[in-house]
């Protein structure tokens, strides 16, 4: 008797949580603001409900992801024009450009190799391009 009741708990066990998935699911369904197809009725969340705002990333951390993308797209000289153009627009962007700079000559060291990612160095963030260069083929 006890081996047929370990039988039955071991169905049990692998059958219950397949049904009450499923159970779930098709209770989600089926009610009302589920959005049944032809319905017109939308739901919007209220900004009253929420409990956490997510905080915008800081410029110089978008700036740096759009850079790199760039110098994927292009060439690490274009990329580094634009940071330039950047600092010179946005003043409080000069702080961060000798980190950003150096991004770019790690990834132009990943995309292109150290001979010709240097060959795009330029006096932009003084020598942080270079400097990122010369990190990235040491680490390598």
């Amino acid at each position: 008797m006890t081996h047929s009741a370990r039988r039955i708990g071991r169905s049990l066990a692998l059958v219950l949580p397949v049904v009450l998935v499923l159970s779930g699911t098709l209770a989600v369904t089926s009610v009302p603001w589920a959005g049944q197809p032809g319905d017109s009725q939308m739901l919007t969340a209220s900004s009253q409900n929420v409990s956490v705002r997510a905080e915008p990333r800081p410029a110089q951390d978008v700036l740096r992801d759009k850079l790199l993308a760039e110098l994927q797209e292009k060439d690490p000289g274009v990329a580094l024009t634009r940071l330039q153009r950047e600092v010179e627009a946005r003043p409080s962007l000069a702080r961060h450009c000798m980190s950003i700079a150096r991004a770019l000559g790690r990834a132009a060291v990943d995309r292109l190799g150290p001979t010709r990612a240097q060959t795009y160095s330029k006096p932009v963030c003084d020598t942080s391009f270079a400097s990122g260069v010369v990190q990235q083929t040491q680490g390598s």
